[in-house]
């Protein structure tokens, strides 16, 4: 793959140094409209995709029958710390398993108005189970397990229920999964899982539904089946308010999956081969990277790790054993791995052999991080990897802009995809992004008020997110994200602090020690901040704390306390005026709380829940005399 493709920057000229895949060269067009308004559109067409995900699977199974689709672990033998050997299903197996559940689902008479409810992690029975419900119309939704194993009060549970009415609910283990059942689960709904199901309620074993026998029925459906359809639902993670049950339709899954292929046509050069933890609750690991393996006949290996202590391990043994051709994670597993790839070079060479691109989405990635992965790549093979970012959602399946080309400048999120209208609105100084297009969702199921609100007149669905023209004479270098709207507010002199940018420098300044910033000063006088720190990465500062110490032992500790007094005065010295200054800090001793709302199950901070929950700490930022917690870059 490296020898016989090439690697484009945005002019589609050969980047020199890199790794050569073949990238998307054409361009995107700007029209600028009255009162500002800028239309931005792709100008290579979209390409014709299938009606429903499962006739790629169809056509595979066909073409590459023995071939591995999909693997995963079996479970370590007791006492075996290293993990068990790859189950692996060709796409023959998937084919014939997706028909026989297809049948066992047509059977119950279940429906969009009763989908099927996926409460547990990933693994080999949800792959195959979303997979069938696509085929023959059955939607389904896969919901965080976190809300049924880390909440407390299942609040989120209960709502996401509420909103779906589940005909079947599925999980991996009946017995990890009873407490949460039993509390939002109506007692008149089956319950179907692959281990200990429940005996108090109607329940079934997933082996149960492959013993069925497929008939004609399970074709009928699927030709049945409209590209406008629901395929599955998808809640929002909650970052601004109760998650939402975002409809993903057929042609929204299809779709998407063709403008990703047009985009990095790489692909099928070389069908993928992925090691991916990202949880398929969230449309980055449950649409975008699982379908990436499956449109284009890839393979997919399930990662039983993830980023943090006890899990990347797990990660960097799949990542020795296997290499990839693309690599996706979020910012801390970059950051999380990158001391296993630094010391390891056998794990260097297996990870960098085949990889043609390292894509990372969900936040921002520090650019220390990014510049430390150039340089490894380069050191390791010679060559620099293309690693990009874009700008999607939920909402739009998820792709929706993408760089596509080699830069040296971290958060460069691209041009629109093919199929794609971009439409940029003049909002309070900044440039609001909203979008047109077959990835696209209809809105939120039985969810009519909310639908309207995130839809202008046009029918153009706003992400709540700004961007910003790198160059505004040329839109073809690209887009940089510009911060949520919705965070951004007015200090008493009625200046505009734009919190998504201030919150990215606050985490480059003190990386690799801070997790996130949440900014105050709405109607203040000045800024001031609530940090959440790394408690590993401020353990290193103090050698002397025990391993279990707590978070409160850890940031009350005079090392960590002198760090970050530290960062903070030299960031406040490079400071341009009171926008972006912060003027106090604090160093929160408590964890944030998901039942709360300060924190998704995917570790992205909700800021004004934040600042809700924690108002008797943003009082103490602002005492006249503050207390000795407070850190103060007034005399820096």
């Amino acid at each position: 793959m490296a020898d016989a493709q090439k690697v484009t920057n945005h002019s589609g000229t050969a980047a020199t140094g890199v790794r050569r895949v073949r990238m998307r060269a054409s361009g995107a067009t700007l029209e600028r409209l009255r009162d500002g308004v800028m239309m931005v559109r792709q100008e290579e067409e979209l390409r014709p995709y299938p009606k429903v995900l499962t006739d790629r699977l169809a056509h595979w199974a066909q073409v590459c029958p023995e071939k591995t689709c999909i693997a995963q672990r079996r479970p370590a033998a007791t006492g075996d710390e290293s993990g068990g050997e790859w189950r692996r299903l060709s796409y023959a197996q998937v084919w014939e398993s997706v028909l026989c559940i297809g049948q066992a689902l047509l059977g119950r008479g279940l429906s969009a108005e009763r989908p099927v409810a996926i409460l547990s992690e990933n693994g080999l029975e949800h792959y195959l189970l979303m997979l069938a419900g696509q085929h023959v119309g059955i939607p389904t939704a896969a919901i965080s397990p976190s809300y049924s194993l880390i909440s407390k009060d299942f609040g989120k549970l209960r709502h996401c229920m509420k909103i779906l009415t589940p005909g079947v609910i599925f999980v991996s283990d009946g017995a990890r999964y009873a407490q949460a059942i039993e509390a939002a689960v109506g007692e008149h709904v089956e319950v179907i899982a692959t281990a200990a199901p429940p005996d108090r309620r109607e329940a079934g074993t997933f082996a149960s539904l492959l013993e069925t026998n497929p008939t004609g029925a399970v074709r009928e459906a699927h030709e049945k089946i409209r590209p406008d359809d629901v395929a599955k639902f998808l809640f929002t993670s909650g970052s601004t308010a109760l998650p939402k049950a975002v409809i993903n339709t057929h042609r929204m899954v299809c779709g998407n999956q063709q403008q990703i292929a047009q985009v990095f046509p790489f692909l099928q050069d070389d069908p993928p081969v992925i090691v991916d933890w990202l949880p398929w609750n969230h449309t980055f690991g449950g649409n975008h990277d699982i379908g990436i393996a499956l449109y284009n006949g890839g393979t997919f290996y399930i990662d039983d790790g993830k980023p943090g202590p006890g899990w990347i391990e797990k990660t960097v043994r799949n990542l020795r054993e296997i290499s990839t051709t693309i690599f996706f994670n979020v910012p801390k597993g970059y950051e999380d791995l990158l001391p296993f790839l630094r010391a390891d070079r056998e794990l260097r060479e297996t990870f960098f052999k085949r990889l043609g691109m390292m894509f990372y989405a969900g936040a921002g990635l520090s650019q220390p991080v990014w510049d430390a992965y150039r340089q490894l790549a380069f050191e390791t093979c010679g060559e620099r990897i293309v690693m990009a970012t874009g700008l999607g959602s939920t909402e739009t399946s998820p792709m929706a802009i993408q760089c596509t080309w080699e830069t040296d400048r971290a958060g460069t999120i691209g041009i629109p995809v093919p199929g794609i209208e971009l439409k940029l609105v003049p909002h309070e100084g900044k440039l609001e992004a909203r979008v047109r297009g077959p990835n696209v969702t209809p809105g939120y199921w039985r969810q009519q008020e909310l639908t309207a609100n995130v839809f202008d007149d046009e029918g153009f669905y706003s992400f709540g997110d700004a961007v910003k023209l790198i160059d505004p004479s040329d839109v073809n270098e690209g887009l940089l994200f510009d911060g949520r709207l919705s965070e951004d507010f007015k200090l008493a002199n009625g200046t505009w602090v734009s919190v998504g940018p201030l919150r990215a420098k606050m985490i480059a300044h003190c990386a690799p020690l801070l997790r996130d910033a949440v900014i105050a000063g709405l109607d203040r006088d000045f800024l001031t901040a609530i940090l959440f720190v790394d408690a590993d990465a401020c353990r290193a500062l103090a050698p002397g704390l025990p391993r279990n110490a707590t978070l409160a032992e850890i940031v009350t500790h005079e090392a960590v306390r002198a760090r970050f007094q530290a960062l903070l005065r030299s960031l406040a010295r490079h400071s341009t005026g009171s926008s972006n200054r912060v003027s106090r800090a604090v160093l929160a001793d408590q964890p944030p709380s998901l039942d709360a709302g300060e924190i998704t199950d995917k570790g992205s901070f909700n800021q004004h829940m934040v600042l809700d929950c924690r108002a008797a700490l943003v009082e103490e930022l602002y005492a006249s005399e503050p207390s000795p917690r407070i850190l103060c870059m007034e005399k820096a």
